[in-house]
């Protein structure tokens, strides 16, 4: 059996309380202990260890399939921001703010967040119809799903 590469497995919980990211621990191993790890060393210790996932799917807000130059357009933040609060998992002073404004513009302009992968811009905010239920345009079924696409 090979060694043991986590010296002090209460340490790498806190880092993971603190969210320190897996490329920051990688770097600290091999300062700290002169250990070299990977990143899905890590993910595995977070899963065994059923540490939440530091990012979470957020498909209910992003249902379409986007392209790769599409998903870290400022919609997609949004969204992703307003999911992670609706879970509970909390956002950043910076996004909370911004988050906040956000959803005001689309309430006060009574709009909802429409994604079209075969455009440049990717998302669009159309005026708020009877069949939308939340602050998206429900995707067709056809177009559902996280893959890119083609």
């Amino acid at each position: 059996m090979p060694p043991r590469k986590i010296v002090n497995e209460q340490e790498v919980i806190r880092w993971f309380e603190e969210n320190r990211t897996y490329t920051w621990m990688q770097e600290e191993y091999r300062r700290k202990y002169g250990i070299e790890t990977t990143i899905p060393m890590w993910s595995a210790f977070r899963r065994r260890r059923g540490i939440d996932r530091r990012h979470m799917r957020a498909s209910d807000l992003l249902p379409w399939r986007m392209k790769d130059e599409h998903r870290h357009l400022y919609p997609a933040m949004m969204l992703r921001a307003e999911a992670r609060e609706r879970a509970g998992r909390g956002v950043t002073g910076r996004e909370e703010t911004r988050l906040a404004a956000w959803r005001t513009m689309l309430k006060e302009e009574n709009l909802v967040v429409h994604y079209d992968a075969d455009t440049e811009e990717g998302f669009f905010y159309v005026p708020r119809e009877e069949g939308d239920t939340d602050i998206i345009r429900e995707p067709p079924q056809a177009k559902r799903g996280n893959k890119p696409q083609d």
